[in-house]
């Protein structure tokens, strides 16, 4: 039942913010920001107050301390992964810089990204894939949780099924091994807001099939589906599933190192360290 509790009491605040969120997001851009990051903040004080009282302890892995830099080194993370993928693209002459895009339009990205980061890291990271490799293991509960993640992309306006498994891959796979490694949620949440922000606030792509969006910067996509991501975004391109790819293992290798990783139908004590 604690599962329970906890995925309805996430999932609650998080669909209920978010579609504020997007009730607002083609009117305004600055009550999109207020209201994205007021989301993310009600998230987090309820996954605290809901592990709390499902599990009798202090939510470790949201813990305060220190979360500020946890969160920017996943931010950076993020950021540098979109920009290399951005950059390889370019090179292939599929990623154009036409001029400057909107300050607001991006303000208002920085909120719905925030909004829609911290409640997907809550959902999945915090609560089902916490829970699920606590019976399973950390392999199972990595591969259940990242197919899950991906194929909740199948709902966007311009989903395919080659976008969703790249999203499996590159993100839902990531983000679990991101948490196994470091055992909090504050990196993931970063990595995936650094990601997100990146792509859509910054250099104007769409994300995760949801249409162009308005950033900093006005661009312009061309070139083959498998290098630009097509309609779905860079995040169907071969070069973000191969970063994906690589960071994967390496949180995997972090873990492994660290004793995070959970055996099936057990649990080792270095398994709930928070680094």
């Amino acid at each position: 039942m604690r599962f329970v509790k906890q995925l309805l009491a996430v999932a609650a605040v998080s669909l209920v913010g978010g579609q504020a969120v997007a009730a607002v997001r083609a009117t305004s851009d600055w009550l999109t920001l207020v209201l994205g990051l007021l989301t993310a903040v009600a998230a987090v004080a309820v996954y605290r107050w809901v592990v709390r009282r499902t599990e009798h302890r202090e939510p470790t892995e949201l813990a305060g301390a220190g979360a500020v830099a946890r969160t920017g080194r996943g931010v950076l993370i993020g950021f540098a992964m979109c920009a290399a993928v951005i950059v390889n693209i370019a090179f292939l002459d599929g990623y154009h810089v036409n001029g400057l895009g909107s300050v607001t339009g991006a303000l208002a990205l920085l909120g719905f990204m925030s909004a829609a980061a911290v409640g997907e890291e809550l959902l999945f990271r915090g609560v089902l894939f916490r829970v699920v490799e606590e019976r399973t293991g950390t392999w199972i509960a990595l591969l259940l949780t990242g197919v899950l993640f991906g194929l909740m992309h199948l709902a966007n306006p311009d989903a395919s099924l080659w976008g969703a498994t790249a999203i499996a891959v590159e993100a839902g796979f990531m983000l679990a091994a991101c948490y196994a490694a470091t055992r909090n949620l504050w990196v993931p949440i970063g990595l995936h807001f650094g990601w997100n922000f990146a792509l859509g606030g910054i250099f104007s792509a769409a994300v995760s099939g949801n249409g162009a969006s308005k950033g900093l910067l006005d661009t312009t996509m061309s070139g083959p589906d498998l290098v630009t991501g097509g309609e779905f975004g860079p995040e169907g391109s071969l070069y973000t599933v191969a970063a994906g790819v690589v960071l994967t293992l390496v949180f995997l290798w972090l873990a492994h190192r660290r004793g995070h990783i959970v055996p099936r139908r057990g649990r080792t004590a270095g398994a709930t360290v928070s680094r």
